[in-house]
């Protein structure tokens, strides 16, 4: 019988640091923006949650991919994409933002990087934004270029992430603030660092330009981490659930609009700045969210994985959400999922049901996030 797998080919692209991750022996690789990302390290999920949890690991999360818009018109272009003000953002600040098309459908959640007044990156999620951007620049005549640059995020996370970071690159390092970032000497060359990263625990991104360097940066963290037990590691999914972070065809799609999704707070719907999808969004908005994403606690022992999307249903088995990411906690001591729900049924405490593979039927309550 054939086993499913990961046929590798030229059209997955390799990362700076696959060589090191398969010399650190990766268990398995998801495909994130046409590249290898790491998915295990570890026997199981639990012991990375943990090591994650207490001590620092090094992760190659080169799939983050920049879109790179810089030119006159740069600001603009940006502005254009998604309708979080961007007018107050400042050199070296990180802003999390929705990206949105003509009908208010999210088209990623990508990180905001202000490199100077007339340059910035895009550190995206896994869809296309690069072509989307261009589009638009040439649609509108734009004076700006827009290109994918040789950027690849190696990240270190955990509590102990600020002490490793702090012994390569002294006492500046530490003091960078949350989603701030700073230009480091690293291997003899000029490199962005930020403090930011997919997971709750603390630490820092290393923006690496030149891919070249890889190894050499891969080596330089692991042999400054020896000290504090760092590992190599990947996004915990655990870890990810139980903080709340969304997952870009996961949690959710163009189908979704961003008060859904939680950025109802970050959306400008003022005269004052345009960009596509602002007469969506008013509408939107003039309604109100009919969804939105929740955190849900469910029973019944460890579900199986979550491949397909467990259907979530309330008291007289109406369908009110799915859970599209869920897994078991070992700190809570139950499982942990997300779903968008139902705005009858989204109310934190509220009773509802999870129907997992094995047959079983879950008892579940609405919670906030991060659980």
């Amino acid at each position: 019988m054939a086993q499913a797998g990961l046929n590798m080919s030229r059209r997955i692209r390799r990362t700076p640091y696959t060589d090191r991750v398969e010399a650190h022996g990766v268990r398995g690789f998801s495909v994130v923006n046409h590249m290898l990302l790491p998915k295990a390290f570890q026997p199981d999920v639990e012991d990375d949650y943990f090591h994650l949890r207490s001590n620092v690991q090094i992760w190659d999360v080169a799939v983050q991919r920049q879109v790179q818009i810089t030119g006159q018109d740069a600001a603009r272009l940006v502005q254009m994409m998604t309708p979080r003000d961007i007018s107050a953002a400042v050199t070296g600040q990180c802003l999390y933002l929705p990206l949105i098309d003509q009908n208010a459908g999210m088209l990623n959640d990508p990180v905001l990087l202000k490199l100077g007044e007339d340059s910035f990156w895009l550190s995206i999620a896994d869809s296309d934004i690069l072509l989307w951007a261009n589009g638009i620049a040439v649609g509108h005549g734009l004076n700006v270029a827009v290109e994918e640059p040789d950027v690849s995020p190696l990240a270190i996370q955990g509590p102990k992430a600020e002490a490793v970071m702090t012994s390569l690159f002294g006492p500046d390092i530490a003091a960078l603030g949350h989603f701030r970032f700073g230009i480091f000497d690293v291997l003899g060359t000029r490199q962005l660092i930020a403090r930011s990263g997919y997971s709750k625990q603390g630490g820092f991104e290393i923006y690496l330009q030149d891919g070249a360097l890889g190894s050499a940066l891969w080596d330089l963290i692991w042999d400054a981490g020896t000290d504090y037990d760092i590992r190599p590691g990947c996004p915990n999914l655990i870890e990810r659930i139980e903080g709340g972070l969304m997952s870009y065809g996961n949690e959710f799609t163009r189908d979704n609009n961003p008060l859904e999704c939680g950025f109802g707070p970050l959306c400008h719907l003022g005269d004052d700045i345009d960009y596509i999808g602002k007469a969506a969004l008013r509408k939107l908005a003039e309604r109100g969210p009919q969804r939105l994403l929740r955190g849900l606690k469910f029973g019944g022992g460890p579900t199986p994985p979550c491949g397909k999307p467990f259907p979530v249903t309330c008291d007289d088995g109406q369908v009110v959400g799915q859970i599209t990411s869920g897994i078991y906690s070992p700190r809570l001591g139950c499982n942990v999922g997300m779903s968008m729900v139902e705005k009858s049924h989204w109310d934190f405490g509220t009773r509802l049901y999870v129907h997992t593979p094995d047959g079983a039927v879950r008892d579940a309550t609405v919670e906030p996030f991060p659980f």
